[in-house]
């Protein structure tokens, strides 16, 4: 990937393998432009982000290695916020970094993403989870908070799949992520779980670039030999929708890159 803005670090306490062990990575696949965007600290689910206190190592240990590597790639710090009502904290929100990534892994505090609540998935009108699922990505949009929006249909991760029309579920958080000029992630972590394809899907990338939203690429590491992992898959789709750039982010400005 020419850009790769959505990777993380040990700090979250699910992700493997050193910060010099991703960036080596992404240089050997020729990555220009390379992005740490860790789990935000918050008041809720702390098992699986770093701690407030944790911060400030983060972000020197990511602006080390940006002028560690400065001759051989772009690196930049972002940070992946959950959409959470409640929970949301100033101290990550002002934070001086390159961007934000805005992620919905909660719908009423439940984490429908995370396999040890996957029971609860047959427990609920897959319809209507779904549908509030969108809901909650235009809500996150129209909040005007984050920069990126993060796998946009993460809700299809187990494969659940709804009976009415997706495009029209994420109708109107597609317009609402247009209205708010935010740029959307092909993310390809999607390859490495039961769904077997990108977020998002070929036909909601379709939408997006019929309402002009621009793109970016990532490799939601957790692993060094994720980063640029399924690369070709991705880009060929982009393109083959008609996308031939992809933005990147240098404090909070949007800036672009052919691919």
């Amino acid at each position: 990937m020419i850009v790769d803005l959505h990777n993380h670090t040990p700090l979250c306490n699910h992700a493997q393998g050193t910060i010099d062990e991703y960036v080596e990575a992404a240089i050997k696949a020729k990555t220009a432009v390379f992005g740490f965007s860790d789990h935000a600290p918050m008041d809720f689910d702390p098992k699986y982000r770093m701690s407030f206190e944790q911060m400030k190592k983060y972000e020197q240990d990511v602006l080390s290695t940006k002028a560690k590597y400065q001759d051989k790639i772009e690196i930049l710090l972002g940070y992946e916020v959950d959409y959470l009502k409640g929970h949301m904290d100033q101290r990550v929100l002002n934070a001086d970094v390159d961007y934000l990534i805005g992620s919905v892994h909660f719908i009423e505090g439940w984490g429908f993403d995370n396999p040890e609540f996957i029971g609860k998935w047959h427990e609920q009108d897959i319809d209507e989870i779904w549908q509030k699922y969108f809901d909650t990505i235009e809500e996150m949009a129209n909040s005007k908070l984050f920069d990126i929006v993060g796998h946009l249909d993460l809700i299809k991760v187990f494969k659940f799949m709804p009976k009415g029309d997706i495009s029209q579920m994420a109708k109107n958080a597609l317009l609402a992520i247009k209205k708010a000029d935010m740029v959307l992630e092909i993310n390809v972590a999607g390859f490495r779980k039961d769904v077997k394809e990108s977020y998002p899907s070929l036909s909601l990338l379709k939408d997006a670039y019929n309402l002009d939203i621009p793109i970016t690429f990532s490799s939601d590491a957790h692993k060094p030999e994720q980063v640029s992992l399924f690369n070709q898959e991705v880009v060929k789709m982009a393109k083959a929708v008609g996308y031939t750039e992809c933005a990147y982010f240098n404090k909070r400005q949007k800036k672009f890159l052919r691919f």
